[in-house]
């Protein structure tokens, strides 16, 4: 977050005119802000409504749709980095959370049905980009697929993980002895 919360506010800082930034274009730079932190406070609970409130009735439209709203920052085009940051937060935030894996990653084929733990590109794109400080916020699977593996937040993996680990060696010491399927 450092390093993002310097190239915004050094270039806000520079023109006096960044100071008087007002309606969308302030939302913007906010988002760009509050969607590169883990830790957001109440400040930017306006800036992430603005944002999440595009929605289109294709993903493709409303991802281009956010990016053009974000890209209403001044800072949005400032270099490489930012540019990708813009596309990073407009294809990854929101999509990334563990609930949001557990969607998008359900499988249902004619036998079978699971969570898939293959991580999004789009999502390594957002937690890892240089200018955000979601690192230690990345979702973990916990388990197998083929076991009812699923997302969780990385807060929550340990507790996760332990129960999973009960109900597997419940579960197989149920098979070792007839009980199960």
């Amino acid at each position: 977050m450092n390093r993002i919360l310097f190239v915004l506010c050094a270039g806000f800082l520079i023109s006096p005119a960044h100071a008087e930034f007002t309606g969308d274009v302030k939302l913007a730079c906010e988002a760009i802000l509050c969607l590169s932190t883990g830790q957001r406070p109440s400040e930017c609970s306006p800036s992430i409504k603005r944002y999440f409130d595009i929605q289109k009735k294709k993903w493709s439209k409303t991802v281009s749709a956010r990016r053009d709203f974000l890209n209403q920052c001044p800072e949005a085009d400032a270099d490489d980095n930012m540019r990708g940051l813009v596309n990073a937060i407009a294809n990854g935030a929101g999509q990334c959370d563990a609930a949001a894996l557990n969607v998008s990653s359900f499988v249902q084929s004619d036998n079978e049905s699971y969570i898939a733990n293959d991580y999004p590109t789009h999502c390594d794109a957002l937690y890892s980009h240089a200018y955000t400080d979601l690192s230690q916020y990345i979702p973990r699977y916990v388990g197998a697929p083929s076991r009812g593996g699923y997302w969780v937040e990385a807060k929550d993996y340990d507790k996760a993980k332990a129960e999973y680990d009960a109900r597997i060696a419940a579960e197989d010491a149920a098979n070792a002895w007839g009980g199960g399927t």
